[in-house]
């Protein structure tokens, strides 16, 4: 099979995050299994999604990891112009759910195995493919802890995320939670006898907006667009009808937080200001959804300077979104981002990736073989 012949049974499975993934596993599964590759399927604790972990080459010797994720985004838009879990072609475009985001490294990465076998290599190659990280890399973390019996430690990471080819060294950190403000209904003539919800959050939402203006006078990173940490007021939701007090508001928030700032503290201004209720007869629940840290490769790390004698460029100080490259980075491994495809491209309708953008990374993958071979 290839590049394209894998990628078009990758997009035909609709892997949203969240869901069971045991169809998409299982055909990587059996694919790598045919090609005489090492593979460790690792349920996760939900019971129906797993990680995947392969080997090409001697496990007990340090080598590369190439991570990638085999969740999606939902594919719901009436926007899309051709059935999204099906691989349609018009020239070097690649239209489907997952092109860039990011089943198209998946395909290159096993696309390789063949030939990365052929090379006989003395440095191992691994594949790492993890689930649900979409909704807040909730996956991985299994599969990194099982790292130390899968494998001698890694030289490197390489989280094949959608950079255009372009080696990435950071990445900020993000930390996600739900407030849950519990009053007590009744009807609108007779406020008195009941706790409005919605005017509580007033105060935690107030909070949130304070909080996001403060970040914006510091602390500063250069490397980022906007150069300091942001949080923002994503989802508020309460109420049933205007003459019904309102017995439950929630509030969902993200903060995103430069390299050496702890992204779940920026939204403790806001649970604090929120738990202040609980006087006042309000129940309060506060729900963390998702966190990762930030990454930050120095540009002089010896898989920097690898990525960018591989890629032919120097790699970028940052990008704006969220991988899973921080994990590793904060599991004490060297991670960096390289991954073929446009970010712009992904979450929305007719998502696509470039045959040609597929041709390198399949190159920049042939070429970390050679280097491993040798």
């Amino acid at each position: 099979m290839d590049v394209f012949d894998i990628l078009d049974r990758l997009v035909a499975f609709p892997s949203v995050a969240g869901k069971p993934n045991g169809r998409i596993a299982g055909w990587i599964e059996t694919y790598l299994m045919e090609h005489g590759t090492q593979v460790t399927v690792l349920p996760g604790p939900e019971g129906d999604r797993s990680n995947l972990f392969a080997t090409i080459g001697p496990a007990d010797v340090p080598g590369y990891i190439l991570s990638g994720h085999m969740d999606v985004v939902p594919a719901a838009e009436p926007q899309w112009t051709s059935a999204p879990f099906a691989l349609r072609q018009e020239g070097e475009r690649l239209y489907g759910r997952g092109t860039t985001d990011m089943k198209g490294f998946l395909a290159a990465g096993l696309a390789a195995v063949p030939a990365l076998r052929g090379l006989r290599l003395a440095r191992p190659i691994h594949l790492a493919f993890s689930y649900d990280e979409e909704v807040g890399c909730r996956g991985v973390p299994h599969l990194i802890a099982r790292l130390p019996a899968l494998c001698a430690k890694p030289l490197g990471v390489i989280v094949g995320e959608p950079s255009a080819m372009r080696a990435v060294c950071g990445h900020k950190g993000k930390a996600a939670a739900r407030v849950t403000i519990n009053g007590r209904s009744g009807h609108s003539s007779r406020p008195d006898l009941g706790l409005n919800a919605i005017h509580a959050m007033a105060g935690a939402l107030s909070a949130a907006v304070s909080e996001a203006e403060r970040l914006t006078h510091g602390p500063f990173d250069p490397a980022f667009e906007p150069p300091y940490s942001s949080l923002q007021a994503g989802v508020v939701a309460g109420g049933q009808s205007v003459n019904i007090i309102p017995d439950t508001c929630t509030l969902d928030l993200e903060a995103r937080a430069i390299p050496g700032v702890d992204p779940a503290s920026l939204l403790a201004p806001v649970k604090a200001q929120a738990e202040v209720l609980a006087a006042d007869g309000f129940r309060i629940e506060w729900t963390p959804i998702s966190a990762y840290p930030a990454l930050s490769l120095p540009r002089d790390a010896a898989l920097a300077t690898l990525m960018g004698e591989l890629t032919g460029e120097a790699p970028l100080g940052a990008v704006s979104y969220g991988t899973e490259a921080g994990l590793y980075q904060a599991a004490g491994f060297d991670a960096i981002i390289c991954g073929p495809g446009d970010i712009g491209r992904a979450h929305k309708p007719d998502e696509y990736i470039l045959a040609s953008e597929l041709a390198a990374c399949q190159r920049l993958i042939g070429a970390l073989g050679t280097r491993c071979a040798s």
